[in-house]
């Protein structure tokens, strides 16, 4: 296992995602989960693994997904990245 540094050195940042969805027996309610894990921005490949696991093995339809990235680029320098994703 990486540890944050070791992650942050491969230039992994920090991301967390809020992801609204629907409740199974209730489709008209949304619910909210956060998510947090180290990971490469742009293209996100640990939240999108994540995901794909949601929409194959969790009966709760996703609605959509709000991050934000923070990464550190230098000693005392962050760059933070927001976005959504919209699935329904």
């Amino acid at each position: 296992m990486n540890t944050e540094m070791e992650m942050m050195l491969k230039g992994y940042g920090l991301t967390t995602a809020q992801i609204l969805y629907r409740l199974p027996d209730h489709p008209s309610l949304l619910q909210t989960y956060i998510w947090q894990h180290y990971d490469l921005a742009p293209d996100f490949p640990e939240m999108r693994g994540f995901l794909r696991f949601w929409q194959d093995k969790i009966e709760g339809p996703l609605h959509s997904v709000t991050y934000v990235h923070k990464k550190m680029i230098a000693a005392s320098e962050w760059r933070a990245l927001k976005g959504e994703f919209i699935l329904h």
